[in-house]
């Protein structure tokens, strides 16, 4: 008489297949998760760079604004703060909660601003748009602009459209 079934052996080997399989796709799932999550910051980069060369083609001025969120998120999504500064004043604001926090800033050697810090346009002026996010919750969350070396930074200028990482191949 036959027996049907699996031996113990059999199955072990399975549930040892399947461990395998499970550490090496678990931490490359989470990678491309985190690389997914990088796609906000240069989709909003890029929409923060139009809004400031339509500001400053009607105002002859960029804007700077301070950082909003004004404390980096971690892996949970934060909402957009109501009152985001210059964001609100370029027409910029982000559909729904955002992993990094962005600012706008200039270089401060060739720009002049006036008393409400709006960046007075001339010929050498260049702003700088920042997005910084801790998305690994490796440490460097805080508040921004902190640049810390363990977020994710990416940046981009008024004269070049190339948004840039500051880490390149950590996300």
């Amino acid at each position: 008489m036959r027996r049907k079934g699996f031996t113990l052996i059999e199955l072990m080997i399975v549930v040892a297949i399947i461990a395998i399989l499970a550490s090496i796709a678990i931490p490359q799932y989470k990678k491309f998760q985190l690389k997914a999550k990088t796609s906000e910051a240069k989709s909003n980069i890029g929409a923060i760079r139009s809004a400031e060369e339509t500001y400053s083609a009607e105002h002859d001025v960029y804007l700077k604004a301070q950082a909003s969120p004004g404390t980096v998120p971690g892996a949970q999504a934060a909402d957009w703060p109501a009152d985001a500064g210059g964001f609100d004043d370029i027409g910029f604001k982000p559909a729904g909660k955002v992993y990094y926090s962005y600012w706008v800033g200039e270089d401060t050697t060739t720009a002049n601003t006036n008393d409400n810090g709006t960046v007075v346009a001339n010929d050498s002026v260049n702003i700088y748009i920042m997005a910084e996010g801790d998305l690994d919750e490796n440490g460097g969350a805080g508040e921004a602009p902190a640049l810390n070396a363990n977020d994710g930074v990416f940046y981009a200028s008024d004269e070049d459209p190339k948004i840039n990482d500051m880490h390149p191949g950590k996300f």
